[in-house]
């Protein structure tokens, strides 16, 4: 294989993942941006809804809760026992029902019903760390930033373009190599590959497009 720097490696991957991944369904905040558009709060709720949590699962519960609520406004007038019934089973999903409540009451009392445009005021939110925070900038606002979930981070570390412990660290050896144009959809595309090809245990490594550019870094088992 022929030596080529890291950015130009990450590039060449980006694109046959693109074209790879036409056909598979798209992650749930996707998914969310194509019914509602580009809608911070609808996103971050989505997001919160998703931790630990399949899309499979995550989204249909989105969807439920959308039905009653799409504000900030919307959500606190809602019982906390409905909200928990309407977006069962999501993982942790009495937790979440509260944390949705405490979340759009912060919304309402300190941003004028708005979600904050900036990372240190999301962190500034209950419950929102730095993978929500991310992907809320990207998705929400469109502004240039990599959300690292579990995906991005076991297959950035398989593809040695990070040799990372951690998603923060991870996060920051990406932005030294990804231009910024690339940060939002990296996530969508590692995502999806995660999903279908690129699984926890078992990567489908005879049917991945990419192996000729993956060193399969901490794989002891692929099909």
């Amino acid at each position: 294989m022929a030596v080529i720097n890291q950015t130009d490696r990450a590039i060449k991957i980006i694109a046959i993942l693109r074209q790879a991944s036409k056909n598979m369904v798209r992650p749930a905040t996707v998914s969310l941006i194509e019914r509602y558009g580009r809608n911070p709060y609808l996103i971050l709720v989505g997001c919160l809804l998703s931790l630990r949590t399949k899309d499979s699962v995550s989204l249909p519960a989105a969807l439920r809760l959308f039905e009653l609520a799409t504000t900030p406004q919307d959500m606190i007038v809602i019982p906390l026992n409905t909200i928990m019934d309407l977006i069962y089973p999501v993982g942790f999903y009495r937790k979440k029902a509260a944390l949705l409540l405490a979340i759009s009451q912060e919304l309402i009392q300190n941003f004028g019903e708005n979600v904050p445009d900036t990372r240190e005021e999301l962190l500034s939110l209950p419950g929102v760390g730095h993978k929500t925070a991310n992907l809320v900038l990207s998705q929400g606002f469109n502004i240039p930033a990599i959300c690292v979930d579990t995906h991005v981070h076991r297959i950035a570390n398989r593809l040695g373009l990070v040799q990372s412990i951690t998603p923060q660290e991870t996060e920051e050896q990406l932005k030294k190599i990804l231009p910024q144009k690339y940060w939002s959809e990296f996530n969508t595309l590692l995502v999806m590959w995660g999903q279908n090809i690129c699984t926890p245990r078992s990567p489908r490594c005879s049917a991945c497009p990419v192996a000729p550019l993956c060193p399969k870094k901490g794989v002891t088992h692929s099909r």
